[in-house]
């Protein structure tokens, strides 16, 4: 089926490939999402606790399948190819998604890793991907990245690759998520304009498979 968003996105070092019922095991997502033993540490700074229930993933599963087919999020698993995992797996390294208003013509990005696979570069490479998807083949303009303002480790990453695209570092939001925790957290805001990236300064080969 033709859509917007390719089903599979290729770098150097990763594969990006739809992520949907159809293209992970389930009940392996939900171990995990849910059973991993470093899963605690991997959600202290996203937006979902782990998972419950395989029914838990199997709802969330569904939810990332209906904003794709309605063109609101493209989520993608990110595996490692085989000649970059050691154990040559091609295991699942975590996921990452383009959020799109399509009336701001904004794109947000989103990651999270399983503990084994930090410290490589990930997170730089993966933006690369997506924002070539979002201003070479989305024709959006402006993308931006939300991190709490305590992750130390995201704020790192995003300090190199969006100013290596082109970007900035733009304020502090006060009291901008609530996420699972007992008080309102403090998020920094990064943006990248299309004004201002240079398809040059990608690290990583960026290859945009089309919808089948």
């Amino acid at each position: 089926m033709s859509h917007l968003f390719p089903d599979a996105i290729e770098t150097d070092r990763l594969l990006l490939e739809r992520l949907s019922g159809g293209t992970v095991d389930p009940l392996a997502y939900y171990r995990i999402c849910g059973l991993d033993p470093a899963i605690g540490d991997v959600t202290r700074y996203t937006p979902w606790d782990p998972h419950e229930t395989p029914g838990e993933t199997l709802e969330f599963l569904a939810s990332r399948e209906g904003a794709w087919n309605e063109s609101r999020s493209a989520d993608y698993v990110i595996r490692p190819r085989v000649d970059e995992d050691e154990e040559g797996t091609s295991d699942i390294a975590g996921t990452c998604g383009l959020g799109v208003d399509w009336t701001k013509r904004t794109g947000d990005l989103g990651i999270w890793l399983r503990e084994r696979f930090w410290g490589r570069g990930y997170s730089g490479e993966r933006a690369d991907a997506l924002v070539t998807l979002a201003f070479e083949h989305l024709d959006l303009e402006v993308v931006s990245v939300l991190v709490q303002a305590d992750n130390e480790r995201s704020l790192r990453a995003c300090d190199r690759y969006v100013e290596r695209l082109g970007g900035t570092r733009n304020c502090r939001l006060r009291n901008w998520w609530t996420m699972a925790v007992d008080e309102p957290t403090d998020a920094i805001r990064y943006t990248i304009t299309r004004a201002s990236y240079d398809p040059s300064s990608r690290r990583s080969m960026v290859s945009l498979e089309a919808s089948r």
